[in-house]
């Protein structure tokens, strides 16, 4: 299906209070909206919810799967069961992969084998009532996830870093339906929008255009020539398409990306940051 590059990026903030779907552009931690339990995906490496990280109502030049498909939820391994590599059990897999699915679920799997995924939501499913999450598999045997009994928001706080605890003008509710809303805002300058992500020196596909954040004066890489665009330096940490800033190498993504940081959802990233490619749903992480 052929769609328009989009000529915009927009920056993301994550606000200071819950959402109002009527003004606002989504949500991070919280619950997502419009979907029976049974739908939530589980974890195949656990068998407990995946804990969902944020729903983001997409503005109308990134609907890439169309005009009844306006918005995204993002679900992520929990926190406390992502430590070093994901065990195996297929006995687990089997069950949770034989489950009933919702129509348009994605599952992505990192470099460590843990689990992601994503829903693409209608319009109807957007603005309906918020899902519970399901019971763990009878099979599951890992630790009962911190989120499942105190909410995303509040279990992130409860063990965030202090740069990261500053995110939250004041201390989350415990409760599994905080939410803190997300405002967007076109960026006033970036080269990058419609253009995807891709790293010059490496990618085996043909250029893009996109440029990097960052240039060295004269062309000669070094410490003391690493200059940074002016065009880039208001751009947020959190956004919808354009400039990446990975915390390690570009990962090659279409146009139709966001890039986001650990608190905008709760995640353990290692103090980095990750990439989700909703048009072709790729998802990729590195550490700070």
């Amino acid at each position: 299906m052929a769609f328009a590059l989009p000529s915009r990026a927009y920056d993301l903030q994550m606000l200071d209070r819950p959402v109002d779907r009527a003004r606002d552009q989504g949500w991070v931690y919280g619950l997502p909206p419009g979907i029976a339990s049974e739908q939530w995906p589980l974890d195949p490496v656990t068998g407990f919810p995946l804990m969902h990280g944020f729903t983001l109502k997409l503005p109308g030049d990134y609907r890439v799967h169309g005009e009844d498909i306006v918005a995204v939820s993002f679900f992520a391994t929990a926190p406390d069961h992502n430590d070093g590599g994901a065990p195996d059990d297929p006995e687990i897999r089997e069950a949770v992969m034989a489950r009933p699915t919702h129509p348009r679920l994605s599952r992505m799997t990192d470099i460590l084998d843990y689990e992601y995924a994503a829903l693409l939501l209608t319009n109807a499913e957007y603005e309906g009532a918020f899902a519970m999450p399901p019971a763990p598999l009878a099979l599951a045997t890992a630790d009962r996830p911190r989120w499942i009994d105190v909410g995303g928001a509040c279990a992130f706080f409860e063990a965030a870093a202090p740069y990261a605890k500053k995110m939250f003008a004041t201390s989350p509710r415990t409760d599994l339906s905080e939410t803190r809303a997300i405002a967007l805002t076109p960026r006033a300058s970036d080269p990058n929008a419609g253009k995807g992500p891709q790293d010059e020196h490496t990618s085996r596909n043909p250029p893009t255009g996109y440029q990097p954040y960052y240039y060295y004066v004269g062309g000669v890489p070094s410490r003391d020539n690493f200059r940074l665009h002016d065009w880039g330096k208001d751009h947020a940490h959190n956004h919808l398409g354009g400039t990446m800033r990975p915390c390690q190498a570009v990962p090659e993504m279409s146009p139709f990306y966001i890039e986001f940081e650990e608190y905008f959802g709760g995640y353990n990233f290692g103090g980095g940051n990750a990439q989700l490619d909703f048009r072709d749903m790729k998802f990729d992480w590195a550490c700070g």
